[in-house]
Protein backbone atom coordinates (compact mmCIF):
# COMPACT_ATOMS: atom_id res chain seq x y z
CA UNK A 1 0.00 0.00 0.00
CA UNK A 2 1.50 3.22 -1.12
CA UNK A 3 1.89 5.95 1.63
CA UNK A 4 1.74 9.90 0.68
CA UNK A 5 3.02 12.84 2.60
CA UNK A 6 3.36 15.94 2.90
CA UNK A 7 5.86 17.88 0.71
CA UNK A 8 7.25 21.23 2.40
CA UNK A 9 7.32 24.21 0.31
CA UNK A 10 9.15 27.38 0.90
CA UNK A 11 6.98 29.97 2.32
CA UNK A 12 6.78 32.74 -0.57
CA UNK A 13 6.20 30.65 -3.89
CA UNK A 14 7.22 33.11 -7.09
CA UNK A 15 4.92 34.86 -9.76
CA UNK A 16 7.04 32.77 -12.35
CA UNK A 17 5.91 29.68 -10.46
CA UNK A 18 2.16 30.36 -10.55
CA UNK A 19 2.41 31.33 -14.25
CA UNK A 20 4.29 28.35 -15.62
CA UNK A 21 1.32 26.24 -14.29
CA UNK A 22 -0.58 27.09 -17.62
CA UNK A 23 2.18 26.49 -20.20
CA UNK A 24 2.62 22.94 -18.02
CA UNK A 25 -1.09 22.54 -18.48
CA UNK A 26 -0.87 23.27 -22.11
CA UNK A 27 1.70 21.11 -22.48
CA UNK A 28 -0.31 18.08 -21.43
CA UNK A 29 -0.51 16.31 -24.74
CA UNK A 30 2.37 18.01 -26.14
CA UNK A 31 5.21 15.27 -27.95
CA UNK A 32 8.89 15.62 -28.27
CA UNK A 33 11.62 14.00 -29.55
CA UNK A 34 13.24 11.15 -27.13
CA UNK A 35 16.01 12.85 -25.10
CA UNK A 36 17.62 11.11 -22.11
CA UNK A 37 18.89 7.99 -21.44
CA UNK A 38 15.78 6.30 -20.89
CA UNK A 39 13.61 4.83 -23.96
CA UNK A 40 10.24 2.34 -24.32
CA UNK A 41 6.89 2.79 -22.56
CA UNK A 42 6.28 2.86 -18.77
CA UNK A 43 3.91 -0.09 -16.77
CA UNK A 44 0.65 0.39 -15.55
CA UNK A 45 0.02 -1.26 -12.72
CA UNK A 46 -3.53 -3.17 -13.77
CA UNK A 47 -4.15 -3.41 -9.50
CA UNK A 48 -3.28 -0.02 -9.22
CA UNK A 49 -5.97 1.98 -6.78
CA UNK A 50 -7.19 3.22 -9.05
CA UNK A 51 -7.90 0.84 -11.82
CA UNK A 52 -9.51 -1.37 -8.17
CA UNK A 53 -11.84 1.53 -7.85
CA UNK A 54 -12.87 2.08 -11.12
CA UNK A 55 -13.49 -1.90 -11.42
CA UNK A 56 -15.67 -1.42 -8.39
CA UNK A 57 -17.37 1.70 -9.32
CA UNK A 58 -18.47 1.22 -12.53
CA UNK A 59 -22.14 3.63 -12.36
CA UNK A 60 -20.00 6.75 -10.34
CA UNK A 61 -20.57 9.83 -12.59
CA UNK A 62 -17.21 10.09 -11.88
CA UNK A 63 -15.46 6.87 -13.47
CA UNK A 64 -15.00 7.57 -16.90
CA UNK A 65 -13.18 10.65 -16.14
CA UNK A 66 -10.62 8.63 -13.54
CA UNK A 67 -10.61 5.80 -15.83
CA UNK A 68 -9.84 7.81 -18.99
CA UNK A 69 -7.62 10.59 -18.06
CA UNK A 70 -5.52 8.46 -14.28
CA UNK A 71 -6.25 4.59 -14.60
CA UNK A 72 -5.77 4.42 -18.16
CA UNK A 73 -1.86 6.03 -17.14
CA UNK A 74 1.44 4.23 -15.40
CA UNK A 75 1.92 5.29 -12.18
CA UNK A 76 4.93 4.18 -9.46
CA UNK A 77 4.67 1.50 -6.90
CA UNK A 78 5.64 2.41 -3.69
CA UNK A 79 7.45 0.11 -1.44
CA UNK A 80 6.61 1.68 1.95
CA UNK A 81 5.94 -0.90 4.27
CA UNK A 82 8.78 -2.48 6.03
CA UNK A 83 9.18 -5.89 6.15
CA UNK A 84 12.42 -7.66 4.89
CA UNK A 85 11.10 -11.16 4.44
CA UNK A 86 9.12 -10.07 1.40
CA UNK A 87 10.68 -7.44 -0.10
CA UNK A 88 12.27 -9.65 -2.08
CA UNK A 89 9.17 -11.38 -3.47
CA UNK A 90 7.51 -7.93 -3.78
CA UNK A 91 10.01 -6.40 -6.14
CA UNK A 92 10.21 -9.37 -8.14
CA UNK A 93 6.44 -10.01 -8.74
CA UNK A 94 5.41 -6.29 -9.69
CA UNK A 95 8.96 -5.97 -11.90
CA UNK A 96 8.30 -9.52 -13.47
CA UNK A 97 4.75 -8.38 -14.10
CA UNK A 98 5.99 -5.40 -16.15
CA UNK A 99 8.76 -7.55 -17.85
CA UNK A 100 5.96 -9.57 -19.22
CA UNK A 101 4.21 -6.52 -20.81
CA UNK A 102 7.35 -5.09 -22.12
CA UNK A 103 7.05 -1.93 -20.26
CA UNK A 104 9.40 0.12 -17.59
CA UNK A 105 8.38 -0.03 -14.10
CA UNK A 106 8.82 2.70 -11.68
CA UNK A 107 9.60 1.99 -7.62
CA UNK A 108 9.46 4.28 -5.56
CA UNK A 109 11.85 3.22 -2.43
CA UNK A 110 10.24 4.48 0.95
CA UNK A 111 12.23 3.03 3.66
CA UNK A 112 14.98 5.33 4.72
CA UNK A 113 14.93 5.46 8.88
CA UNK A 114 13.54 8.51 10.47
CA UNK A 115 11.19 8.90 7.61
CA UNK A 116 9.27 12.47 7.41
CA UNK A 117 11.14 13.18 10.20
CA UNK A 118 8.75 11.77 12.58
CA UNK A 119 5.54 13.73 10.90
CA UNK A 120 2.32 12.28 8.84
CA UNK A 121 4.00 9.85 6.79
CA UNK A 122 6.80 8.54 9.59
CA UNK A 123 8.19 4.73 9.83
CA UNK A 124 10.60 3.34 7.87
CA UNK A 125 13.19 0.68 8.84
CA UNK A 126 13.43 0.84 12.61
CA UNK A 127 17.43 1.83 12.23
CA UNK A 128 20.34 1.92 9.71
CA UNK A 129 21.81 -1.73 9.75
CA UNK A 130 18.00 -3.49 9.49
CA UNK A 131 17.27 -0.51 6.45
CA UNK A 132 20.31 -2.32 4.60
CA UNK A 133 19.33 -5.80 5.07
CA UNK A 134 15.61 -4.28 3.71
CA UNK A 135 17.96 -2.81 0.64
CA UNK A 136 19.84 -6.07 0.07
CA UNK A 137 16.85 -8.49 -0.03
CA UNK A 138 14.58 -5.82 -2.49
CA UNK A 139 17.77 -5.61 -4.41
CA UNK A 140 17.59 -9.26 -5.10
CA UNK A 141 14.39 -9.04 -6.92
CA UNK A 142 15.39 -6.36 -9.14
CA UNK A 143 15.83 -8.64 -12.26
CA UNK A 144 18.50 -7.48 -15.04
CA UNK A 145 16.18 -5.37 -17.26
CA UNK A 146 15.40 -1.39 -17.36
CA UNK A 147 13.68 -0.79 -14.15
CA UNK A 148 13.17 3.14 -12.62
CA UNK A 149 14.01 3.61 -8.82
CA UNK A 150 12.75 6.77 -6.36
CA UNK A 151 15.05 6.03 -4.15
CA UNK A 152 14.08 8.08 -0.62
CA UNK A 153 11.75 10.93 -1.05
CA UNK A 154 12.20 13.68 1.33
CA UNK A 155 15.25 11.92 2.55
CA UNK A 156 17.82 14.69 1.46
CA UNK A 157 15.71 17.57 1.01
CA UNK A 158 14.12 17.62 4.81
CA UNK A 159 16.76 17.08 6.91
CA UNK A 160 16.13 19.35 9.72
CA UNK A 161 15.25 16.55 12.45
CA UNK A 162 19.12 15.39 11.77
CA UNK A 163 21.98 16.20 13.83
CA UNK A 164 25.45 15.72 11.67
CA UNK A 165 26.46 12.45 12.95
CA UNK A 166 22.56 11.04 11.59
CA UNK A 167 23.08 13.53 8.32
CA UNK A 168 26.37 11.29 7.69
CA UNK A 169 25.11 7.99 8.77
CA UNK A 170 21.69 8.42 6.30
CA UNK A 171 24.27 9.67 3.15
CA UNK A 172 26.29 6.72 4.11
CA UNK A 173 22.98 4.59 3.70
CA UNK A 174 21.81 6.14 0.42
CA UNK A 175 25.00 5.98 -1.08
CA UNK A 176 25.02 1.96 -0.19
CA UNK A 177 21.47 1.49 -1.00
CA UNK A 178 22.52 3.20 -4.56
CA UNK A 179 25.57 0.63 -4.94
CA UNK A 180 23.76 -2.49 -3.55
CA UNK A 181 20.75 -1.69 -6.17
CA UNK A 182 23.37 -0.79 -9.27
CA UNK A 183 25.47 -3.97 -8.36
CA UNK A 184 22.03 -6.22 -8.43
CA UNK A 185 20.63 -4.93 -12.01
CA UNK A 186 23.23 -2.57 -13.73
CA UNK A 187 20.06 -1.52 -15.69
CA UNK A 188 18.58 -0.18 -13.28
CA UNK A 189 18.11 3.87 -13.44
CA UNK A 190 18.21 4.79 -9.21
CA UNK A 191 17.53 8.68 -9.04
CA UNK A 192 18.31 10.43 -5.60
CA UNK A 193 16.00 13.12 -4.03
CA UNK A 194 16.48 16.78 -5.03
CA UNK A 195 12.95 18.11 -3.41
CA UNK A 196 11.93 20.81 -5.55
CA UNK A 197 12.42 24.35 -7.22
CA UNK A 198 10.60 26.41 -4.12
CA UNK A 199 12.62 24.29 -1.68
CA UNK A 200 16.33 24.64 -1.32
CA UNK A 201 18.71 26.45 -3.56
CA UNK A 202 20.37 24.33 -6.65
CA UNK A 203 23.45 24.57 -4.90
CA UNK A 204 22.65 23.39 -2.02
CA UNK A 205 20.60 20.31 -3.56
CA UNK A 206 24.09 19.15 -5.62
CA UNK A 207 26.18 19.27 -1.87
CA UNK A 208 23.67 17.23 -0.53
CA UNK A 209 23.37 15.33 -3.33
CA UNK A 210 27.07 14.49 -3.57
CA UNK A 211 27.24 13.65 -0.02
CA UNK A 212 24.37 11.12 -0.39
CA UNK A 213 26.67 9.14 -3.46
CA UNK A 214 25.13 10.37 -6.73
CA UNK A 215 28.52 9.71 -8.49
CA UNK A 216 26.74 6.16 -8.36
CA UNK A 217 23.21 7.22 -9.03
CA UNK A 218 21.76 8.05 -12.58
CA UNK A 219 20.86 11.31 -11.75
CA UNK A 220 17.91 13.18 -9.18
CA UNK A 221 14.28 13.46 -8.95
CA UNK A 222 12.34 16.71 -8.21
CA UNK A 223 8.38 17.57 -7.36
CA UNK A 224 7.19 14.25 -5.86
CA UNK A 225 4.15 14.99 -4.34
CA UNK A 226 3.87 18.60 -5.36
CA UNK A 227 2.89 21.58 -7.91
CA UNK A 228 4.87 23.22 -9.22
CA UNK A 229 5.23 23.57 -12.91
CA UNK A 230 7.66 21.52 -15.26
CA UNK A 231 9.50 24.53 -16.67
CA UNK A 232 10.13 25.63 -12.96
CA UNK A 233 11.30 21.91 -12.17
CA UNK A 234 13.75 21.51 -15.35
CA UNK A 235 15.41 25.20 -14.71
CA UNK A 236 15.86 24.12 -11.13
CA UNK A 237 17.18 20.62 -12.67
CA UNK A 238 19.53 22.59 -15.39
CA UNK A 239 21.19 24.60 -11.84
CA UNK A 240 21.54 21.04 -10.20
CA UNK A 241 23.32 19.58 -13.29
CA UNK A 242 25.51 22.75 -13.59
CA UNK A 243 26.18 22.58 -9.76
CA UNK A 244 27.05 19.06 -9.68
CA UNK A 245 29.33 19.17 -13.55
CA UNK A 246 31.28 21.93 -11.63
CA UNK A 247 31.85 19.27 -8.94
CA UNK A 248 33.21 16.88 -11.52
CA UNK A 249 29.75 14.59 -11.73
CA UNK A 250 28.73 15.05 -15.00
CA UNK A 251 25.91 12.78 -16.82
CA UNK A 252 23.77 12.80 -14.19
CA UNK A 253 19.92 13.41 -15.40
CA UNK A 254 16.56 14.31 -14.10
CA UNK A 255 12.89 12.72 -13.28
CA UNK A 256 10.56 14.90 -12.38
CA UNK A 257 6.70 14.15 -11.07
CA UNK A 258 4.30 15.82 -12.77
CA UNK A 259 1.27 14.05 -11.54
CA UNK A 260 -0.20 17.33 -10.33
CA UNK A 261 1.32 20.33 -11.68
CA UNK A 262 -0.92 20.78 -14.59
CA UNK A 263 -3.16 23.71 -12.34
CA UNK A 264 -2.39 25.98 -9.55
CA UNK A 265 0.84 25.98 -7.69
CA UNK A 266 0.15 26.85 -4.19
CA UNK A 267 0.47 25.43 -0.49
CA UNK A 268 1.70 21.91 -0.24
CA UNK A 269 -1.39 19.69 0.51
CA UNK A 270 -3.81 19.27 -1.82
CA UNK A 271 -6.94 17.42 -0.13
CA UNK A 272 -8.57 20.64 0.17
CA UNK A 273 -7.51 22.52 -2.95
CA UNK A 274 -10.06 21.69 -6.30
CA UNK A 275 -7.67 24.14 -8.54
CA UNK A 276 -4.80 21.15 -9.14
CA UNK A 277 -4.95 19.57 -12.27
CA UNK A 278 -2.67 15.99 -13.49
CA UNK A 279 0.41 17.78 -15.25
CA UNK A 280 2.38 15.94 -18.62
CA UNK A 281 1.52 12.49 -18.91
CA UNK A 282 3.94 9.60 -17.83
CA UNK A 283 6.71 9.19 -21.15
CA UNK A 284 10.30 8.82 -21.85
CA UNK A 285 9.74 11.02 -24.36
CA UNK A 286 10.67 14.50 -22.99
CA UNK A 287 12.72 16.40 -25.63
CA UNK A 288 14.89 17.28 -23.40
CA UNK A 289 18.86 15.66 -22.88
CA UNK A 290 18.22 16.57 -19.50
CA UNK A 291 15.05 15.43 -18.42
CA UNK A 292 15.37 11.12 -18.41
CA UNK A 293 11.52 10.97 -17.60
CA UNK A 294 8.05 12.65 -16.43
CA UNK A 295 6.60 10.34 -14.37
CA UNK A 296 3.52 10.22 -11.91
CA UNK A 297 5.33 9.07 -8.62
CA UNK A 298 2.51 10.31 -6.51
CA UNK A 299 -0.24 8.11 -7.99
CA UNK A 300 -3.37 10.94 -8.86
CA UNK A 301 -6.00 10.65 -6.16
CA UNK A 302 -4.13 9.79 -3.21
CA UNK A 303 -4.64 11.95 -0.04
CA UNK A 304 -2.04 14.06 1.64
CA UNK A 305 -2.97 13.27 5.16
CA UNK A 306 -4.58 16.93 5.46
CA UNK A 307 -8.22 16.06 5.47
CA UNK A 308 -7.97 12.22 4.22
CA UNK A 309 -5.53 9.77 5.33
CA UNK A 310 -2.17 9.99 3.71
CA UNK A 311 -1.66 7.38 0.79
CA UNK A 312 -5.72 6.89 0.83
CA UNK A 313 -7.23 7.18 -2.81
CA UNK A 314 -10.00 9.55 -3.03
CA UNK A 315 -12.26 9.64 -6.19
CA UNK A 316 -12.91 13.23 -5.62
CA UNK A 317 -9.53 14.01 -5.36
CA UNK A 318 -8.87 12.28 -8.73
CA UNK A 319 -11.51 13.57 -10.36
CA UNK A 320 -10.42 17.02 -9.43
CA UNK A 321 -7.39 16.59 -11.02
CA UNK A 322 -8.55 14.92 -14.13
CA UNK A 323 -12.06 16.89 -14.51
CA UNK A 324 -11.10 19.35 -17.25
CA UNK A 325 -7.52 18.09 -18.53
CA UNK A 326 -6.32 17.11 -21.91
CA UNK A 327 -6.96 13.84 -23.04
CA UNK A 328 -4.02 11.22 -22.95
CA UNK A 329 -2.18 11.50 -26.60
CA UNK A 330 -1.81 8.09 -28.44
CA UNK A 331 1.36 6.04 -28.54
CA UNK A 332 3.81 5.51 -31.32
CA UNK A 333 5.12 2.12 -31.51
CA UNK A 334 8.54 1.54 -29.76
CA UNK A 335 11.46 1.52 -32.31
CA UNK A 336 13.33 -1.15 -30.70
CA UNK A 337 12.47 -4.81 -29.79
CA UNK A 338 12.78 -5.43 -25.81
CA UNK A 339 15.69 -7.94 -24.13
CA UNK A 340 13.85 -11.38 -24.67
CA UNK A 341 15.12 -12.65 -20.96
CA UNK A 342 12.34 -13.98 -19.36
CA UNK A 343 11.29 -12.59 -15.91
CA UNK A 344 11.55 -13.47 -12.54
CA UNK A 345 9.85 -17.21 -11.82
CA UNK A 346 7.99 -15.36 -9.22
CA UNK A 347 6.24 -13.31 -11.33
CA UNK A 348 2.37 -13.45 -11.59
CA UNK A 349 1.38 -15.57 -14.35
CA UNK A 350 0.55 -12.92 -17.79
CA UNK A 351 0.43 -13.43 -21.16
CA UNK A 352 2.88 -12.05 -23.13
CA UNK A 353 1.45 -9.72 -26.48
CA UNK A 354 2.58 -11.09 -29.66
CA UNK A 355 5.19 -9.57 -31.60
CA UNK A 356 3.37 -9.35 -34.80
CA UNK A 357 4.41 -6.24 -37.41
CA UNK A 358 1.57 -4.18 -37.99
CA UNK A 359 -0.77 -4.91 -40.93
CA UNK A 360 -0.49 -4.07 -44.28
CA UNK A 361 -3.42 -1.87 -46.56
CA UNK A 362 -6.28 0.14 -44.46
CA UNK A 363 -6.45 -2.72 -41.58
CA UNK A 364 -5.85 -2.21 -38.09
CA UNK A 365 -4.11 -5.45 -35.60
CA UNK A 366 -4.62 -5.40 -31.79
CA UNK A 367 -2.40 -7.89 -29.59
CA UNK A 368 -3.88 -8.35 -25.77
CA UNK A 369 -1.83 -8.88 -22.87
CA UNK A 370 -3.37 -10.17 -19.73
CA UNK A 371 -2.47 -10.41 -15.98
CA UNK A 372 -4.32 -13.22 -14.48
CA UNK A 373 -5.00 -13.78 -10.78
CA UNK A 374 -7.38 -16.40 -8.97
CA UNK A 375 -10.80 -15.60 -10.05
CA UNK A 376 -10.15 -12.44 -12.55
CA UNK A 377 -8.29 -10.67 -14.74
CA UNK A 378 -7.22 -7.40 -16.50
CA UNK A 379 -6.69 -7.14 -20.09
CA UNK A 380 -4.32 -4.47 -21.65
CA UNK A 381 -4.61 -4.22 -25.57
CA UNK A 382 -2.62 -2.31 -28.23
CA UNK A 383 -4.29 -1.11 -31.27
CA UNK A 384 -2.30 -0.51 -34.37
CA UNK A 385 -3.00 0.92 -37.28
CA UNK A 386 -1.92 -0.69 -41.20
CA UNK A 387 -0.53 1.32 -43.63
CA UNK A 388 -3.22 4.34 -43.48
CA UNK A 389 -4.74 6.04 -40.59
CA UNK A 390 -7.47 5.26 -38.49
CA UNK A 391 -10.72 7.64 -37.55
CA UNK A 392 -11.97 4.86 -35.46
CA UNK A 393 -11.91 1.58 -34.70
CA UNK A 394 -13.40 -1.67 -33.17
CA UNK A 395 -11.66 -4.34 -31.26
CA UNK A 396 -13.37 -7.69 -30.70
CA UNK A 397 -12.24 -10.35 -27.90
CA UNK A 398 -13.82 -13.98 -27.48
CA UNK A 399 -13.74 -14.68 -23.77
CA UNK A 400 -13.84 -17.68 -22.06
CA UNK A 401 -16.54 -19.51 -20.66
CA UNK A 402 -17.52 -18.19 -17.67
CA UNK A 403 -16.04 -14.70 -18.03
CA UNK A 404 -16.90 -11.60 -17.92
CA UNK A 405 -15.79 -8.24 -18.74
CA UNK A 406 -16.66 -5.61 -15.41
CA UNK A 407 -15.00 -2.29 -16.24
CA UNK A 408 -13.13 -0.59 -19.30
CA UNK A 409 -11.10 2.40 -19.74
CA UNK A 410 -10.38 4.38 -22.97
CA UNK A 411 -12.85 2.51 -24.95
CA UNK A 412 -16.34 1.62 -24.94
CA UNK A 413 -18.01 -2.12 -24.85
CA UNK A 414 -20.66 -3.44 -26.22
CA UNK A 415 -21.57 -6.87 -24.35
CA UNK A 416 -19.89 -8.64 -21.16
CA UNK A 417 -19.23 -12.00 -22.30
CA UNK A 418 -18.78 -14.26 -25.16
CA UNK A 419 -17.92 -12.10 -28.07
CA UNK A 420 -17.26 -8.31 -26.56
CA UNK A 421 -16.82 -5.43 -28.94
CA UNK A 422 -14.82 -2.36 -27.76
CA UNK A 423 -14.66 0.91 -29.98
CA UNK A 424 -12.59 3.79 -29.37
CA UNK A 425 -13.95 6.89 -27.36
CA UNK A 426 -13.50 10.60 -28.66
CA UNK A 427 -9.88 10.95 -28.08
CA UNK A 428 -7.80 7.94 -29.45
CA UNK A 429 -10.18 7.02 -32.53
CA UNK A 430 -7.75 8.85 -34.12
CA UNK A 431 -4.26 6.58 -34.86
CA UNK A 432 -1.54 7.57 -37.37
CA UNK A 433 -0.11 5.34 -39.91
CA UNK A 434 1.45 2.44 -38.47
CA UNK A 435 1.15 4.17 -35.16
CA UNK A 436 -0.64 2.60 -31.88
CA UNK A 437 -2.95 3.20 -29.08
CA UNK A 438 -4.42 1.40 -26.10
CA UNK A 439 -7.11 0.40 -24.09
CA UNK A 440 -7.58 -1.88 -21.11
CA UNK A 441 -10.52 -4.05 -19.13
CA UNK A 442 -11.07 -5.63 -16.42
CA UNK A 443 -13.48 -9.12 -15.34
CA UNK A 444 -13.94 -11.83 -13.60
CA UNK A 445 -13.55 -15.71 -14.25
CA UNK A 446 -10.10 -16.54 -17.43
CA UNK A 447 -8.75 -14.23 -19.41
CA UNK A 448 -8.86 -14.17 -23.19
CA UNK A 449 -6.23 -15.13 -25.13
CA UNK A 450 -3.60 -12.86 -26.88
CA UNK A 451 -5.12 -12.18 -29.97
CA UNK A 452 -7.98 -10.20 -31.00
CA UNK A 453 -9.68 -8.80 -34.17
CA UNK A 454 -9.52 -5.54 -35.29
CA UNK A 455 -11.45 -3.47 -37.95
CA UNK A 456 -11.27 0.13 -38.67
CA UNK A 457 -14.59 2.04 -38.83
Amino acid sequence: MAILFRRRRSAAISVAAVAGATAAAVCLAAGGASAGTLSGPLYRDPSSAVVRWVAANPGDSRAAVIRDKIASQPQARWFANFNPSTAQSEAAAFIGAANAAQQIPVLAVYQITNRDCGGASAGGAPDLNQYQTWVSNFSRGLGNRTVIIILETDSLALLTCLNSNEINARNQAISTATRTMKSANPNAKVYLDAGHSTWNSANETANRLRAAGVQYADGFFTNVSNYNPTSSEANFGRSVISALNGMGLSGKRQVIDTSRNGGASGDWCGDDNTDRRIGQYPTTNTGDNNIDAYLWVKPPGEADGCRYTAGSFQPDLAFSLANGAPNPPTTTPPTTAPPTTAPPTTAPPTTAPPTTPPPAGNGCSASVAVNQWSGGFTADVKVTAGDTGLNGWTVTINLPGGAAVTSAWSAQNSGTSGTVRFTNVSYNGQVGARQSTSFGFQGTGTGPGSTATCAAN
